[in-house]
């Protein structure tokens, strides 16, 4: 399809109008006109790029692209080689970053509630309501939970709390949304989910009584990128693969 009109039904779809971000969502690279193959990922990382050129994608699709407020303006270094590999080789950078964590089908918290069997009560929160609300598929333990979210996302979860606590009402937002956690225990949740931890959480958990489970940014958000180009690929006949690299974090 022709990328222009790619570019219009991406951000109709996500609603990109409705956000103050951290940075440009939509096209941030330009690429070749016509637009047959398309790589998604989390992050334009150079790994990613080089295999999304390799696998001859047309265009590429993450949550984390480039041009962040506050970020070295000069084309210099690792932001040269990374746009070096788009620009030589014609390929189209399209990123998302609230509005891939926000929308209530295609989105990170959509689809790792999904992925964890979480029914969405409805309930949110947050900066921009993109905390999530829900209740597991059964009632369980926080113990019990993080080991399903292991399990699930094939990366152990830091957990703060008692392991021993009932869990029946769930919140969660991916990402580094560790900021979160306060609406999270306003809102009644029994434990909170998100990708990162920082230093005061720990206190919070502990005063609060609420679990904590840091279960990785990359983890988290593997959803959004991967659902989007399923999406895009199936509306369009188009051809997709998501490129998973291995992430620690």
């Amino acid at each position: 399809m022709n990328r222009v009109e790619l570019e219009l039904y991406l951000n109709d779809t996500l609603q990109i109008a409705q956000f103050r971000d951290y940075c440009p969502n939509g096209l941030q690279v330009e690429g070749r006109p016509e637009v047959r193959k398309i790589a998604s990922g989390v992050t334009a990382s150079l790994a990613f790029l080089e295999a999304a050129r390799d696998w001859g994608a047309d265009a590429v699709i993450v949550h984390h692209g480039y041009f962040w407020k506050n970020e070295d303006a000069r084309v210099v270094g690792m932001k040269r080689r990374r746009l070096g590999v788009l620009i030589n080789n014609d390929i189209n950078l399209f990123a998302y970053h609230l509005p891939l964590d926000a929308h209530p089908e295609l989105g990170n918290n959509a689809q790792l509630g999904k992925l964890l069997g979480f029914a969405d009560d409805g309930g949110r929160f947050g900066p921009d309501q993109l905390g999530w609300l829900g209740t597991p598929a059964q009632p369980t333990t926080l113990g019990a939970l993080a080991a399903h979210v292991a399990a699930t996302l094939g990366r152990t979860p830091l957990m703060l709390g008692d392991a021993d606590r009932d869990v029946r009402r769930v919140a969660w937002c991916t990402g580094g949304a560790q900021g979160f956690f306060e609406a999270a225990i306003a809102a009644g949740a029994d434990v909170y989910i998100s990708g990162e931890v920082s230093e005061p959480t720990t206190h919070l958990a502990a005063e609060s009584g609420v679990g904590y489970l840091a279960a990785g940014h990359h983890a988290t958000e593997r959803g959004g990128a991967r659902a989007v180009g399923e999406h895009i690929a199936e509306r369009f006949g188009l051809e997709h693969k998501f490129f998973d690299l291995s992430n620690p974090v």
